[in-house]
């Protein structure tokens, strides 16, 4: 698998498949992957910044955090994420600046609603000198 991210379709699910050469690339494209889901990522400007911290137990956990935050800025916050940088990344803790804008329903094309990020044959794996991640969404 080239270096990015690409949807997995499933029978009840939507999932992405991401693969870098480092664990913060994975989290980066994995995200960039969760919104061009749900929405068109070329309508979305980065124009205001969130700061996001995150301690998890594992590295399969914290992928689902950090999912669920981007969902939750989304969702909670209406705001929509263009780009991502992660500062610094462990297995258990990430830092990450996401930029990004208010949603406008007139300016957005929205594709699907997500409603959670599953733990459903969920996948964070380190594989020669690639990084490799599925997560399954709950649509």
């Amino acid at each position: 698998m080239k270096e990015g991210f690409h949807i997995i379709e499933h029978p009840a699910d939507i999932g992405i498949e991401a693969c870098g050469n480092s664990l913060k690339d994975v989290f980066e494209f994995t995200a960039l992957g969760l919104i061009s889901v749900i929405v068109e990522p070329t309508t979305v400007d980065p124009i205001e910044q969130r700061f996001v911290r995150l301690v998890a137990s594992d590295a399969e956990n914290l992928l689902v955090k950090w999912l669920s935050e981007v969902l939750y800025l989304y969702d909670g916050q209406n705001f929509l994420m263009a780009d991502v940088s992660i500062e610094h990344i462990s297995t258990n803790e990430l830092e990450a600046v996401i930029t990004g804008e208010p949603v406008n329903e007139r300016k957005h094309e929205f594709k699907l609603d997500v409603k959670a990020i599953t733990y459903h044959q969920l996948k964070v794996v380190q594989e020669k000198e690639n990084w490799l991640v599925r997560v399954f969404l709950d649509i």
